[in-house]
C-alpha cells in the first residue's frame, strides 16, 4: 500500500529541471606582444536540463572576468601651508587589476544581497578590505575613491543587459580586456539565477602572458637585473646620441 503511494505522489508531482551550465570562451589564452592594443572575448553557452524549466521567476545569466588581484594602498591628498600632501591612507587587501560584469537584466533584478555576500559577485563584493575602519576617519570613502578611479579608466565596467538569452537556454556576450593588462591568470566565472538566487554557476581561466620581445625583456629583467640595466642604460645613450647626430645634420 505504502509503495503504491510512494508511486503516485512521484508521477503527480511533476519534475523540477537541475539547470546546469555548459559554456565555452572563444580565447583559451591572450599573449600580449608589441603591437597588443586588448582583445574581445566571446562567452557563450547553455543551460543543460533533464526536463521543462521550473514555474516561477524567469533564468538570468551573470558574467564577471576578473582580472589578477593585489593588495594596494589608497591615500587620500591634503593641501598643507600650500603644499599637496599625503594625509590619510588606507590598505586594500585585495583588490582586482581588472573586473567586468555583463548581467541579462539590472543587476539588481537577478541576483539577491545574500547570494552576491556568499559568491562576491557584485565589483565592491570583490575588493576585500579587512579592518580599514580603524585605518582613517571615513575608510569606506577610500574604497568608493577606488571604484571610481578604475571605473573611469575602464579596469572596473557593470554592462547590464549586455548577456543574450534566447529561450531560456542559450546565452552569449562579448567582453573586451583592456590594452593595458596585468599578465596573469583571468578568472571567468558564470552565474544562473532564479529569483535572486544562484541556481548554478563555472568558472574557467584565461591566462594571460607576454610574448615575443615583451616575453624575452621582462624575463631578462627578473633573471639578469644587471645585465637588463646595462642595456636600459646602452639604449638611452644610443637614443640620445642619435637623436643628436640628427639635429647636427638637420642644421644649416
Amino acid at each position: 500500500m505504502m509503495r503504491a503511494l510512494v508511486l503516485a505522489l512521484t508521477f503527480a508531482t511533476p519534475l523540477i529541471a537541475d539547470e546546469t551550465i555548459v559554456a565555452g570562451l572563444s580565447q583559451s589564452d591572450v599573449s600580449i606582444t608589441a603591437g597588443f592594443d586588448g582583445q574581445e572575448i566571446l562567452i557563450y553557452g547553455a543551460v543543460r536540463r533533464e526536463a521543462p524549466p521550473p514555474p516561477g521567476p524567469p533564468m538570468q545569466v551573470i558574467v564577471t572576468v576578473e582580472g589578477p588581484s593585489a593588495p594596494l594602498i589608497v591615500r587620500k591628498k591634503a593641501r598643507r601651508a600650500g603644499i599637496w600632501v599625503n594625509a590619510e591612507s588606507v590598505s586594500i587587501d585585495s583588490a582586482p587589476s581588472f573586473y567586468a560584469i555583463a548581467s541579462t537584466v539590472p543587476l539588481a533584478d537577478a541576483l539577491s544581497e545574500i547570494d552576491n555576500l556568499r559568491y562576491r559577485i557584485t565589483i565592491p563584493r570583490a575588493i576585500r578590505a579587512v579592518g580599514i575602519t580603524s585605518e582613517a576617519a571615513d575608510a569606506p570613502a577610500f574604497v568608493q575613491a577606488l571604484l571610481r578611479l578604475r571605473e573611469a579608466d575602464g579596469d572596473y565596467r557593470l554592462i547590464e543587459g549586455a548577456v543574450s538569452l534566447t529561450e531560456a537556454t542559450l546565452f552569449r556576450t562579448d567582453v573586451a580586456l583592456p590594452a593595458n593588462l596585468v599578465e596573469g591568470d583571468y578568472r571567468v566565472r558564470l552565474f544562473l539565477t532564479r529569483g535572486g538566487r544562484v541556481v548554478d554557476w563555472q568558472e574557467q581561466l584565461i591566462p594571460v602572458r607576454k610574448a615575443g620581445l615583451e616575453r624575452a625583456i621582462f624575463d631578462l629583467s627578473r633573471e639578469k637585473p644587471l645585465a637588463y640595466g646595462l642595456l636600459s642604460v646602452s639604449l638611452a645613450i644610443l637614443a640620445g646620441w642619435g637623436a643628436a647626430a640628427l639635429v647636427r645634420l638637420l642644421r644649416p
